[in-house]
């Protein structure tokens, strides 16, 4: 079994699995296969993704270090990650429709992905317009989910085209699985895409530009 003590304390609220998974050596840990994935995904139950046990400390040990250089990880993606023309917070977005201004929006290889078997691609798209979710648990409420997966079918989906449906998903995680909060994001998950379209899906736009 792994050592489950961390470098620093964690930035963020560490969930069970997260717990298990630091018990863990990687040699030990099982990557989420891509059928795996789709029932997580379908059944809504987020908690219990996972990323490799080495993956995950050196993740809490960047995020200690980044918060403590930036204040906040939305301070550092602002200044590193995402685009210029954004600014700095209070964002203000061209649209109040969440993806419908391609200056709004921008896709990203995650930094950070989830302990995936070989062939999946995880992508972030990070959205200055807020997307509506409920006072509940900061989950999607039904108009906002429906937003999402138009907006993943029309830039993701066709674009891979027949049986591209087969080889897209997404989430979004509800707040209290959230690592940066302050800024709305959704994950997509590729399979077996072409490195070039991807590429294409995360090159800078010139509306992303100062």
């Amino acid at each position: 079994m792994g050592e489950n003590i961390l470098p620093v304390e964690s930035p963020f609220p560490l969930t069970e699995v997260d717990k298990w998974v630091l018990s863990q050596t990687d040699e030990e840990y099982k990557c989420h296969t891509w059928d795996e994935l789709r029932s997580i995904i379908r059944n809504n139950d987020l908690s219990v993704l996972k990323r490799k046990p080495s993956d995950l400390r050196r993740y809490i040990q960047w995020s200690a270090e980044t918060k403590a250089a930036y204040g906040t990880m939305t301070n550092y993606l602002l200044a590193h990650r995402l685009p210029k023309a954004w600014g700095e917070p209070p964002l203000k977005p061209v649209s109040h429709t969440p993806f419908e201004d391609p200056s709004d929006f921008c896709v990203l290889i995650n930094d950070w992905p989830y302990g995936f078997e070989p062939g999946i691609t995880h992508l972030v798209v990070w959205t200055r317009t807020s997307i509506r979710t409920d006072t509940d648990k900061g989950d999607l409420i039904p108009e906002s989910r429906e937003e999402v997966s138009a907006f993943v079918k029309r830039y993701f989906v066709d674009r891979l085209g027949p049986g591209g449906e087969d080889r897209v998903m997404w989430f979004k995680n509800w707040v209290a699985l959230q690592s940066v909060r302050a800024l709305d994001h959704v994950h997509v998950l590729l399979k077996d895409v072409d490195p070039q379209l991807i590429e294409e899906w995360t090159r800078k736009l010139e509306c992303h530009r100062a």
